[in-house]
C-alpha cells in the first residue's frame, strides 16, 4: 500500500501585535493551589482534585480536542525539526505561519457523530482548536521552511542557512 504525504503550505506574515492568551481565572487559581500541594507533599494528597468548577464530561470533550498537541523539537547539522502529533486531523485543518521570528502552528478539529437506532437517536458534536508558537532561531532560512503532514503527524523543517551550518567550531581540549 502506498503511503501519501501532503504538503502543508507555510505562510510568511509580518505582524507587530502579540497574540492574546485566554484568561481563565478559576483554572489558573486551581493550578496554583495544586502546585502548592504538590510542593508540600509530592502530589500525594490534593483536597481540591475535583473542583466545583470542574465539569468533567464537558472538560473531557474539550481536552480531547483543544489540548496542546505533543511536540518534539530536534536539531540536526542542517536543520531544526518540529514534529507534532495531530491524530484525527487533516492537512486542510492545519495552518503553519512564520512572522517576526515566530513559527505558529494552528489547528482546528470538528467532529460530528450521529447514530440512529430503532428506539433512540443520538447526535453529538464536538470541536476545538489549538495554537502553538516557537521562536525561530537565528540562522534559519525562513524562505525554505517546509511542512509535511502524514498519518496525523505534522513535520516542519526549518533549514539552517549556509553560514549557520559553518558557524560551529570544534575546540580541542588539552590536558593541563
Amino acid at each position: 500500500m502506498a503511503e501519501t504525504t501532503s504538503k502543508v503550505p507555510v505562510k510568511t506574515e509580518k505582524s507587530s501585535a502579540p497574540m492574546p492568551q485566554a484568561w481563565r481565572p478559576f483554572e489558573s487559581l486551581r493550578h496554583e493551589i495544586d502546585r502548592v500541594f504538590d510542593e508540600f507533599d509530592g502530589g500525594f494528597w490534593r483536597p481540591f482534585r475535583n473542583s466545583f468548577f470542574d465539569f468533567a464530561p464537558v472538560r473531557r470533550a474539550e481536552a480531547a480536542l483543544s489540548a496542546m498537541p505533543a511536540v518534539d523539537v530536534s536539531e540536526t547539522d542542517k536543520a531544526y525539526e518540529i514534529t507534532a502529533e495531530l491524530p484525527g486531523m487533516d492537512e486542510k485543518n492545519v495552518e503553519v505561519k512564520v512572522a517576526n521570528h515566530t513559527l505558529t502552528i494552528k489547528g482546528e478539529k470538528q467532529e460530528e457523530k450521529e447514530e440512529k437506532k430503532k428506539d433512540y437517536y443520538r447526535r453529538e458534536r464536538s470541536f476545538g482548536s489549538f495554537e502553538r508558537s516557537f521562536a525561530v532561531p537565528d540562522g534559519v532560512d525562513t524562505d525554505k521552511i517546509e511542512a509535511n503532514f502524514k498519518k496525523g503527524v505534522l513535520s516542519v523543517t526549518l533549514p539552517k542557512s549556509a553560514e549557520a551550518q559553518k558557524a560551529e567550531k570544534k575546540i580541542a581540549v588539552k590536558a593541563a
